[in-house]
């Protein structure tokens, strides 16, 4: 018995063949890309959507042969061959999710896969309830298992190469390589049927009948629904661990720049400038050039901060870096390495002569004022410098002479820059031997405390002094304040130093009562530091306790930038000292940037005009003006006004006319020791009446826990 072929529909068999194909490959890119479970459920979905694609395939081809007799189908053989395709569908899949290959696993695959293929293809020949049944040409019947397994080993390699990527060179090698294979799996289906032999005589029992055109419409039609949604979950699912990868390239990358980069400024940290330094260098040795190293410090940010708060700072260092960037050449690596801390990479010198020119652009570009939170500031910065080959031939090595050189300028003329010199490391050394020396000066007893007397002056009486604190060094003598306070801030010292301070000047005045001394208030300085500890009532009632004394007999000193630092807790802390009865006043006021309406609420006794404004006295109009508003705005504010830094007649005559109330300085004595001290007093006062212990306790803060009781 002879049959012929519809010719649509053998072509739609291809076209089920092809998209299969294709689906077959964007499945297995799935399974690949995914891993645990996710690899799975596509392995599984995978091999549902492959296998009925391929089953399709094979049925519409069988519908596709029309014979004399009306065919008939045995739907469990039927419904088994689609099983062999899913699984066949199910072992492909799997081995695409492979890491590796090699050609003998590869062969061992497409021989099983091909022995599956062909299996499907003669159950589904079987499941025709045909008498005689169907024989097979051997030749033929062999040819399609060597092109099922031929075209399994094709459809394997594709499987495994085709499987990574999602770019439009890709997608076109799938569609390529699904024509192939398309050509290929329908191949062995048509070789396999041309092996089929039907008897002359032959008849169909009874079973499944179909119509096989409008059958195989609807069976293409369900095939390309499903593989249609298949793909389309495909690339949908790419899409998302394309956006997956991206987003995560991009926290990435960004977290490269951000550990490349300062977080305020967004300019290159220590670690990019590293990198950029070591390239320079080598650069540099390779054509012979120079390159430069300059470390900037801000001067007087902590000031601001403390006054100003940080988020001043921070628009001030912005608009700092906005300028230095602006100055620079485009080959040039500005960096931020600490806080106050900015570094200039310079290449490609060709003299110290063009290194200046680097330093004085950038202080010019420093000179015109900043505007932070409405209040004009004028930073300058403390320049240090070190070049390559001259000061060394690593980066490291660079910028600790730079380092260096930036102290030195620190502490001999802020401002201005320095090239690094050698002495100028043996003074970085000396600075550290100074604060190990300083840590050990604590606990040996070289410190002391030399007492400096605050005049009145409408009646030339002494009310109160100042603690001020000296080193008595055993080898390098009395080491002035201005060289080892620096340190001790720097360090953190200053907390332990200031309690000692505190403590030490409570028992001095205890011990001066005990003997008979008329009393005197101690004023004693209290750092930014300090003044932030949370405890630092309790540490004050705990120094007043220990040595048996009234609080109105200390008075705490603190700066401007101190108090403002934070207001609203600065308040706070006040409120409760000033209610112990412990005096308050601010040092140095008018160097800092108070605000008068915070100003109004502290709960002060006094301001301390700074020695700035004092020593250009006679020969300033502009300090005039500045001591005569102080004065005059203290006063309205019913707090007493102490100048510092009188030397002389005239300068005490001329505050005096200015309405000043208190002065301290070498004009009345230096600071002294206790025993210098106590002498001083009693020869001062020998002409006047003497102070009451209820004198001497009084104070003029609104939240004083004391009565005035004797008027001043």
């Amino acid at each position: 018995m002879q049959g012929t072929y519809t010719p649509w529909l053998v072509t739609l068999s291809i076209a089920v063949a092809v998209v299969v194909s294709y689906t077959a490959l964007s499945l297995a890119a799935r399974v690949a890309s995914s891993r645990g479970r996710i690899a799975k459920a596509w392995v599984i979905g995978g091999a549902a959507v492959m296998g009925v694609g391929i089953w399709s395939m094979h049925f519409i081809g069988m519908l596709a042969l029309s014979l004399p007799v009306r065919l008939t189908y045995s739907l469990p053989v039927t419904a088994a061959s689609l099983g062999i395709a899913i699984a066949a569908s199910a072992f492909a899949l799997n081995f695409a999710s492979r890491s590796t290959l090699d050609i003998k696993g590869l062969s061992l695959s497409a021989l099983l896969l091909g022995a599956g293929i062909a299996a499907m293809h003669y159950t589904g020949m079987a499941g025709i309830r045909i008498v005689p049944g169907i024989r097979y040409e051997p030749g033929l019947f062999l040819a399609s298992i060597g092109i099922a397994v031929s075209a399994s080993f094709v459809a394997l390699w594709l499987f495994f190469r085709l499987r990574r990527g999602q770019s439009w060179q890709m997608v076109l090698a799938r569609v390529v390589a699904s024509v192939v294979m398309g050509f290929a799996i329908t191949g062995m289906h048509y070789t396999g049927m041309a092996a089929s032999k039907f008897g002359p005589n032959s008849y169909c029992l009874p079973g499944a009948s179909l119509d096989n055109k409008w059958f195989a419409i609807a069976l293409a039609v369900f095939a390309f629904g499903v593989m249609a949604i298949a793909i389309l979950t495909a690339v949908y699912d790419a899409w998302l661990h394309q956006q997956q990868r991206d987003n995560d390239a991009e926290m990435n990358n960004q977290r490269l720049r951000s550990s490349l980069s300062d977080a305020l400024t967004g300019l290159p940290n220590r670690v990019a400038l590293v990198s950029a330094a070591e390239e320079a260098i080598v650069r540099a040795q390779r054509n012979g050039s120079q390159i430069a190293l300059l470390v900037l410090d801000v001067d007087r940010l902590k000031a601001i901060n403390d006054s100003l708060g940080h988020q001043a700072g921070d628009e001030m260092l912005l608009e700092l870096s906005r300028r230095l960037r602006s100055v620079l050449r485009h080959n040039d690596t500005l960096a931020r390495l600490a806080g106050d801390e900015f570094t200039i990479l310079a290449t490609e010198m060709r003299s110290a002569h063009a290194v200046e020119t680097v330093a004085e652009k950038v202080l010019a570009a420093l000179e015109q004022k900043f505007v932070v939170s409405g209040v004009e500031v004028h930073p300058s910065v403390s320049i240090g410098i070190s070049t390559y080959p001259l000061d060394g031939d690593s980066f490291e090595l660079l910028l600790r002479r730079a380092n260096a050189a930036m102290r030195y300028t620190k502490d001999s003329a802020r401002g201005g820059y320095r090239f690094y010199a050698a002495e100028m490391s043996s003074f970085i050394d000396d600075r550290l031997a100074l604060e190990s020396e300083l840590r050990r000066a604590i606990e040996t007893g070289e410190l002391e405390i030399h007492y400096q007397p605050k005049v009145d002056i409408p009646t030339n009486r002494v009310r109160s002094c100042e603690a001020l604190i000296r080193w008595r060094h055993p080898t390098r003598g009395m080491v002035s304040p201005m060289t080892f306070i620096p340190v001790a801030e720097e360090t953190g010292l200053i907390v332990p130093l200031g309690e000692w301070v505190l403590r030490q000047s409570c028992l001095q005045v205890r011990h001066w009562i005990d003997t008979g001394m008329s009393p005197v208030r101690v004023a004693v300085n209290l750092s930014a530091k300090q003044f932030r500890q949370a405890n630092l009532p309790a540490i004050v009632q705990s120094a007043l306790a220990e040595a048996h004394l009234e609080p109105g007999f200390i008075e705490l000193e603190l700066t401007e930038s101190a108090v403002m630092h934070d207001p609203e807790a600065s308040a706070q802390t006040l409120a409760t000292l000033s209610a112990m009865g412990v005096h308050i006043s601010i040092d140095d006021f008018g160097t800092g940037y108070s605000s008068l309406s915070y100003l109004r609420r502290f709960p002060l006794d006094k301001l301390k005009i700074d020695r700035s404004f004092i020593r250009d006295l006679m020969k300033n109009p502009d300090d005039v003006s500045i001591v005569k508003a102080i004065i005059s705005l203290a006063h309205s504010l019913r707090l007493r006004v102490v100048a510092e830094g009188v030397e002389t007649a005239d300068q005490l005559e001329f505050l005096r006319q200015l309405g000043c109330d208190q002065y301290q300085g070498y004009y009345c004595s230096p600071a002294v020791t206790p025993e210098d001290f106590a002498a001083l007093i009693q020869r001062l006062r020998a002409e006047r009446p003497e102070l009451t212990e209820a004198d001497m306790l009084r104070t003029q803060s609104r939240l004083s826990a004391f009565t005035p009781e004797v008027a001043n």
